[in-house]
């Protein structure tokens, strides 16, 4: 039903979109990394908070680790990851295909500035092998994303001469 749920959201929001279906799992950044052809980065993870009793989506790039000060600054309090068994209650998606589409409530989402790094990211599509390709802008457009700054920059893995 989930994947579902985003088709019927992105119909109406956004017919231009395509949901794409791999035979590969796409559960986590580096899995959808490899089925998409990407690099890490460009993933667009999508982590379910709650800061008291609210609960919250934030969309940031696949190699991203919020930065527990920047998230207190921007929301005004410690937030907290939902447990598994809580996320797919609260946003009808299942864990690895968690988006911030078709939605079982309406919730909250920000999307982090790291995701303009990119032309174009791919977050999942409410399936562990399901997932869309989007501007960062028209993802935040269609789901009245707010922009925040709240991860950490990615870690260069590669050392500095």
């Amino acid at each position: 039903m989930s994947l579902e749920s985003v088709r019927n959201h992105l119909a109406s929001a956004a017919p231009e979109l395509e949901v794409i279906v791999t035979e590969d799992s796409s559960a986590t950044v580096d899995l959808a990394a490899k089925a998409h052809g990407v690099e890490p980065g460009q993933i667009a993870k999508t982590l379910s908070f709650q800061l008291k009793d609210k609960i919250f989506l934030v969309v940031a790039r696949g190699d991203a680790r919020m930065d527990n000060k920047k998230a207190k600054a921007t929301f005004g309090g410690k937030v907290k990851m939902l447990g598994l068994d809580e996320v797919e209650t609260l946003t009808g998606h299942p864990v690895g295909g968690v988006c911030p589409f078709g939605l079982a409530q309406p919730l909250p989402v920000y999307c982090d500035v790291s995701l303009k790094e990119y032309n174009v990211v791919i977050p999942a599509a409410g399936a562990t092998n399901a997932a869309v390709r989007i501007t960062p802008e028209r993802m935040a457009e269609i789901t009245g994303a707010e922009w925040v700054d709240v991860c950490q920059p990615p870690q260069d893995a590669s050392p500095q001469a």
